[in-house]
């Protein structure tokens, strides 16, 4: 998802929509999904306890003699009350044992993950964004004076990253070049986390590409598998057109598969191509792309193997998938098409903030039921049963505090406007949210792939306890908003190749100075 920033001279009024106060208007329903999906699992908490119950009567009844005595009674073919009590608690002691193995899920560890680094010769300055896009004879002095004054104002640094085929003077985006990008972006990645978690490629029994825009035959999918010589009997999936939310959707796709492939890896790697869709056209509204996206790819290692748990980062606790694509406001909002004159590019509408205000509605109410402590969600129901009975006036809606719910939040940099909007409606602190403003500033919006790098900024300069909760948070065209839940399993703090050298202070100097700062310069 790409989000326009705030007004200026020469910026549409379409893209001067407010970020929706999502708390207005939550519905009833999306709470109730919530508590359904945690009911999903009843059978087993219900389960964990009738063991135990069975357990300690039985244990009771040994420390008293009663067994003892209940064999010798059935020795006689006497029963007695004791025997049928003896019975009784080892059938129900059986069926739970039984329903517990038959029901758990395996659990989807992420063993480790890595981020694409660009060469330094894809470093796409202020100034040779400009100057390519003068240079290639393709936009109005309008359309560079528009560029000009979005990519000043966006939030992004002087580090983000272009592909040859775009960066280049003239621009020669082709079939061969869009595959040579993905070829640079993801087998280099993928190789370095083969290299440092020692798993060869012919153990990874599912692979997930997620790419929206570039789809070539054979698919990206079958390019991985050829360049890695994949085992034949791989189980390998292909998305394409899930928009910048995907990651969290490949990961959920991972996790389903993990439930029915016993003992193996899974392989989620998540991307999207610049050289083939960029848009060289006049329309305001499908040029916020080109001043947005920049190259970024992520690849990360799943696994269900239970002996994977003592070296794997973090653990997968929840994930959580909006889709609003029945709405058909929603459904428009980003949407690939050719403008007026027959070039294609990606179209944002005027409904895009109002529809992602929405999706995070559905979004955080869903998931709060499964992830928020127990007082916050007693405070938040009433209140909205409250609200619904004795009307609205008068009484402000309750926000759960989120911040006891996770320690790190990684949002989806679709831009500096969002950022900042899902800070202020989550009651966030700066220190969670600024990761996600790092990233931005030095990768741009690197769609599906950014909340990756969110993490590793975290890993790199954050860090993390054992047992510390990670809310990852994606918007895409659809429109989707999706959400993946991590624990972490051991301490960390390693600086990714990609963060080596950041300046830190230098991205906080540079985003005080913009206009419409949210949010206080950082000492």
């Amino acid at each position: 998802m790409a989000q326009a920033e705030p007004p200026a001279n020469g910026v549409p009024a379409a893209q001067a929509e407010r970020f929706p106060d999502y708390r207005r208007s939550v519905a009833l329903k999306y709470v109730k999904r919530g508590f359904h999906i945690l009911l999903s699992h009843s059978l087993t908490i219900v389960a964990i306890p009738l063991a135990a119950f069975g357990s300690l009567e039985l244990l009771n009844l040994y420390q008293q003699g009663e067994l003892d005595r209940v064999i010798a009674v059935a020795k006689q073919t006497e029963l007695t009350f004791d025997l049928i009590t003896v019975a009784g608690c080892v059938s129900m002691l059986a069926v739970a044992i039984l329903s517990y193995f038959l029901l758990r899920q395996r659990p989807v560890y992420l063993v480790d993950f890595s981020v694409f680094k660009s060469p330094e010769s894809w470093t796409a300055t202020y100034a040779r964004f400009m100057a390519g896009s003068r240079f290639c004879g393709k936009f109005s002095a309008e359309s560079l004076e528009f560029q000009e004054k979005i990519l000043a104002r966006s939030g992004l640094g002087q580090q983000t990253s272009l592909p040859p085929a775009v960066a280049c003077q003239p621009p020669c985006p082709s079939m061969n070049m869009a595959r040579k990008e993905f070829e640079e972006v993801m087998f280099t990645t993928v190789q370095d986390l083969l290299d440092k978690t020692g798993v060869k490629a012919k153990e990874i029994g599912i692979l997930v590409v997620n790419c929206s825009l570039f789809n070539p035959t054979p698919s990206l999918a079958a390019m991985v598998i050829n360049h890695f010589k994949m085992r034949s009997n791989i189980i390998s999936y292909n998305l394409a057109g899930m928009g910048c939310s995907c990651s969290p959707i490949s990961i959920d796709l991972a996790r389903q598969m993990l439930q029915l492939y016993p003992s193996t890896y899974a392989l989620v790697l998540s991307t999207e191509n610049i050289t083939q869709n960029w848009y060289f056209g006049n329309n305001r509204s499908m040029l916020m792309p080109n001043c947005l996206f920049r190259v970024g790819g992520a690849a990360m290692l799943l696994s269900n193997r239970r002996r994977e748990g003592w070296r794997a980062k973090y653990e997968l606790l929840h994930t959580v998938r909006t889709h609003l694509g029945a709405n058909d406001a929603a459904y428009n909002c980003i949407f690939q098409t050719e403008d007026e004159n027959g070039t294609v590019g990606v179209r944002l509408s005027k409904e895009l903030m109002a529809v992602a205000g929405e999706a995070l509605k559905v979004n955080v109410t869903t998931l709060g039921p499964l992830v928020l402590p127990i007082s916050e969600q007693l405070l938040f129901v009433a209140n909205l049963v409250m609200r619904k009975l004795f009307g609205k006036k008068g009484l402000k809606p309750y926000i759960p505090d989120f911040k006891l719910a996770f320690n790190k939040v990684c949002i989806h940099t679709g831009g500096r406007a969002v950022i900042d909007e899902i800070e202020k409606q989550l009651r966030l602190t700066n220190d969670m949210v600024e990761p996600s403003r790092a990233t931005l500033y030095q990768f741009g919006n690197t769609s599906s792939s950014s909340v990756w790098y969110v993490l590793a900024y975290i890993e790199s300069y954050v860090g993390l306890k054992r047992g510390e909760k990670i809310w990852q948070m994606g918007f895409g065209s659809g429109f989707k908003c999706n959400s993946a839940v991590w624990r972490a399993r051991r301490r960390i703090k390693n600086v990714h190749p990609a963060w080596e050298n950041f300046d830190i202070q230098e991205m906080r100097d540079h985003l005080a100075s913009l206009p419409n700062h949210h949010t206080k310069k950082q000492a």
